[in-house]
Order: C-alpha cells, then sequence, then structure tokens
C-alpha cells in the first residue's frame, strides 16, 4: 500500500518545504479551495449572512457556558431512548470503549462514515490491532484509506489529490480499467463499498452536532453512506465530541444552515441523518444496538487555558479554503488531525501528537482572512498571536527566535542602536542592490527565505529621523 505523499514524522519546515516543491498538490489546491471560498461567499450572500453568523455565534457560545448541564441532559435523553453513553477522558479510552463494544457484539467487520474524531483519537488502527477489518465508506476517505494517507482537509479529505491519480489508485487497488470518467470512478467505488455495508456488523460516524433536548445524534453528508453506515449494521456507535452539541431542535437547523452554506456552499446537504437510539419495535431499519462516545481529550484543558471559544467551531473547513498558507502547503504540512487556522490553534491544546506542534501557531500570516470566513466568527488570529506568546513565555522557542527578539528589543530601547542599525541596513541593502540592477536579489543567512520569491527594496539613504534633523535645523524661527 502507498504512503502518504508527505512523511508526518518529518520536521515541520521539511513538511513544507515538500509540500511547495509539489506542482501537482499547488493546482489541486489551488483549484478546489478557490471553488469552495467562492461558492461559500454565493451561499452566504444568499441570505443574511451576518445574521446567521450572529445567531449561530450567540447559540454556540450559550452551549460553552451550559456544558455540564447540557452534556447531562444529552446523556439522560440518549438513555431514555434505549442508547449507552460513555465517557471517554482521553484518546486511549475511546479505543478501550468501542473495542471492548465491539468485541461484546462479535464485531468481524467495521464501515466507518467520514469523522475526524475517529481520526483525532487514532481509532481505527486500535479496531484493526484488536483483529477487525475497518473500511471508510465516504468517498474521498475510502480513496485515501487505499492510498494510505491521512486527510488533508476537514471536510474534502482528498482535496490534495488529483483524479488521475484516484484513477491509479483504483485501478492499483480495485482492478479497475484505466479511466478519467467522473462516474466510473465513482461507480466501482460503490460496488465496492455496497459488499461491504451488506456484511458488515458495526458501524461508526462522528456527529456534526447532538441535539440536548431529544438525545438525536445528527450527521451531515451528501452520500448515502452516513446513512447506511447508520442504519444497516446491527451496532452503531458515534464518536462526538463533547463541544458539538445544540439544546433544541430550532438551533439543531440554524447550525445546519451555517455548515452547509460555509462547508460546500449549498442550502442544505443531501442528507441529514439523526439518530436518537436503537431500533424500536415496529421500525423496519435501525441497529440493535446505540452507543454515544463522549470524547474530551484535551476539550476541558483548552476552556481551562482560555481557549474556548475554538471549541465554538463547527468544521465546515471554511477558515482552511481561505488561509494563504493552507492554500500553499496543503493539510498534511501541518502533521496533524487538524489542518488549517484551527488546526493550529486546536492541535496545541488538544491531547494529540504533533511533530513540531510549537511551529503550527506560526503558520499563518495573521490576514484575517479566516476569522471574516467563519460562520460562528471564531477570532483565531488573536488565539494565534496568544499560542505564540504561551510558546516564548514557557521557554519554548528556538534559540534563533530568542536570539533575534532580544537583539530587536535591546535596539529598539536605545534611539542610537536603533539609528545605528538604520544606517548599516541601509548601506547593505544599497551595497547589493547596486550589484543587482538596483534591487536585493538575493539576502544572506536566514533573511534569504523572502528573496527566493520576491524582490526587496533597498532601504532609503537617508532616514526620516536624519531628514527631520535637517528640517528643523533649517526652519526660520518667527518671533521676537
Amino acid at each position: 500500500m502507498a504512503t502518504s505523499t508527505i512523511d508526518l514524522t518529518l520536521p515541520y519546515e521539511t513538511r513544507v518545504k515538500s509540500a511547495l516543491n509539489n506542482a501537482h498538490l499547488r493546482v489541486a489546491l489551488e483549484r478546489s479551495t478557490g471553488r469552495m471560498a467562492g461558492q461559500r461567499a454565493a451561499a452566504m450572500n444568499a441570505v443574511d449572512g451576518r445574521r446567521l453568523r450572529d445567531q449561530v455565534r450567540q447559540m454556540k457560545e450559550y452551549v460553552l457556558r451550559h456544558l455540564p448541564d447540557l452534556l447531562e441532559q444529552l446523556e439522560t435523553n440518549v438513555t431514555a431512548n434505549g442508547g449507552h453513553v460513555h465517557w471517554a477522558k482521553e484518546a486511549i479510552d475511546v479505543q478501550r470503549i468501542v473495542v471492548e463494544i465491539a468485541r461484546r457484539a462479535n464485531v468481524q467487520k467495521v464501515v466507518k462514515a467520514k469523522s475526524m474524531a475517529t481520526e483525532e483519537v487514532h481509532l481505527n488502527q486500535a479496531l484493526q490491532a484488536a483483529g477487525m477489518k475497518v473500511v471508510e465508506t465516504d468517498l474521498g476517505e475510502f480513496i485515501i484509506q487505499l492510498a494510505g494517507e491521512p486527510p488533508s482537509h476537514i471536510i474534502a479529505p482528498v482535496i490534495h489529490r488529483r483524479i488521475e491519480d484516484i484513477s491509479n489508485i483504483f485501478q492499483r487497488e480495485l482492478d479497475m480499467p484505466p479511466t478519467l470518467d467522473p462516474q466510473v470512478i465513482c461507480s466501482a467505488a460503490r460496488a465496492a463499498l455496497r459488499r461491504e455495508f451488506l456484511s458488515a456488523d458495526m458501524g461508526i460516524s462522528g456527529c456534526n452536532f447532538a441535539i440536548a433536548e431529544t438525545g438525536t445524534c445528527c450527521i451531515v453528508t451528501n452520500e448515502g453512506n452516513g446513512r447506511m453506515t447508520s442504519t444497516l449494521p446491527r451496532v452503531y456507535v458515534v464518536v462526538m465530541g463533547i463541544e458539538k452539541l445544540v439544546p433544541t431542535v430550532e438551533d439543531a437547523f440554524l447550525q445546519y444552515q451555517a455548515l452547509c452554506r460555509s462547508a460546500t456552499g449549498q442550502q442544505c446537504s443531501v442528507y441529514l441523518s439523526m439518530t436518537s437510539g436503537p431500533r424500536r419495535p415496529g421500525d423496519v431499519d435501525g441497529p440493535e444496538e446505540f452507543h454515544l462516545v463522549l470524547v474530551d481529550n484535551g476539550r476541558i484543558d483548552m476552556l481551562a487555558k482560555g481557549y474556548g471559544e475554538a471549541l465554538c467551531c463547527i468544521r465546515c473547513g471554511a477558515c482552511l479554503n481561505v488561509c494563504p498558507v493552507y492554500r500553499e502547503i496543503g493539510g498534511h504540512a501541518y502533521g496533524s488531525t487538524y489542518s488549517g487556522p484551527i488546526g493550529a490553534v486546536i492541535s496545541p491544546s488538544l491531547h494529540i501528537e504533533v511533530t513540531d506542534v510549537d511551529k503550527l501557531p506560526y503558520a499563518s500570516t495573521l490576514c484575517g482572512a479566516c476569522r471574516e470566513a467563519c460562520p460562528v466568527k471564531i477570532d483565531l488570529p488573536r488565539m494565534l498571536v496568544e499560542l505564540r506568546r504561551d510558546v516564548v513565555e514557557e521557554g519554548r522557542a528556538s534559540f534563533f527566535d530568542r536570539t533575534a527578539m532580544q537583539a530587536f528589543l535591546q535596539m529598539m530601547q536605545n534611539p542610537s542602536r536603533y539609528e545605528a542599525a538604520g544606517k548599516l541596513g541601509s548601506l547593505g541593502t544599497r551595497l547589493f542592490a547596486a550589484l543587482n540592477g538596483g534591487t536585493v536579489k538575493s539576502m544572506p543567512g536566514p533573511l534569504s527565505a523572502w528573496t527566493k520569491r520576491r524582490d526587496f527594496p533597498p532601504l532609503a539613504g537617508r532616514s526620516f529621523r536624519e531628514q527631520w534633523r535637517e528640517r528643523v535645523k533649517g526652519r526660520k524661527v518667527i518671533g521676537p
């Protein structure tokens, strides 16, 4: 089986450099993110987008303020509906709980709908280690499972792959004849997955939101796989982050509007599957057992550390599609389950292993595009700056960063040093420019990263301070 396009265990700089040097990745990202960002803007403009964002934000803030009460209400109603609720503090607890459920039910095969929460806790690997076959049934997740890769986008896991790549994967793994026809490719996946659905013992999904007042878990999809995962197998397990709550049915459809418009630019998705418990007498379908696993895995710590605002995220992916950094390097370069601006905020706080996690808050231009696109108005740039502060205050900044900032501080605190540095910079850049036709084509040392893709204008020969002193000196004083 093929490996990931980027080795997630490599240092952050290596992952980024690998992504930037991948021309196919850059083309795929530019096409897909640009299209999704445009569709989101059009869908939000078709309604009173500002009011919708305000309402969803207000509702999510209410959820965080009343989180313990709403979780207890959800548990009470799920239990009353005939379901079972399990509480998981860490990723290993999720793995243990789900494996125990599967073993008690003698599960041999598991089909999964798309779920970032299960990716976060590495549930697939735990089930496979316990001897069970696990099949991802979302088309994008199915493709990357065959390719041996993690998802690279919250809602579009295969965004980094071209149709030529997907065709080659299916030819190798499914014996599909060579073709670039999307309908033929989808038909090959449909035929393979249909057999898995009909023979699966357990279905597992994430949860886009759960309604506390009714004990209902909801998944939003554009493929029939979500509904088949939740109804065909005899055991259905929902793995849900504890923040994925809405208080009422009305709140659920409010968030549903924001999610569909922000994620895919749709007024509504093709499917909204709602499960409140196991099959009841007289029901024509549905699972015999229904289990809800509520996952913390660092979310309470996020609230305690002041980053609870990030828990308002509804996982639409809008911030990724407008982020200039994500659009250049894709998701795998972040080295985390969650990528883009929201991933750079929550990955350092959640209890997940990420190589060079302290580098993620710096994977941003702080341009604010993510904040403007977010349907919940999460202030991601502010939290990224605060995470950078944490890195410095806790002594985790690199030697170069610490030394550079200390030198900058010493310079800014002394006017003479400030002017001397300005003169030295002016002399150096003008010398470099004189050797390269008037602009600086190449800078030395760490500054070389700037001039790899752009020229650097030389500093002025005379600083503002010098010009101002000359102006004041030449001014005539009028008076007695």
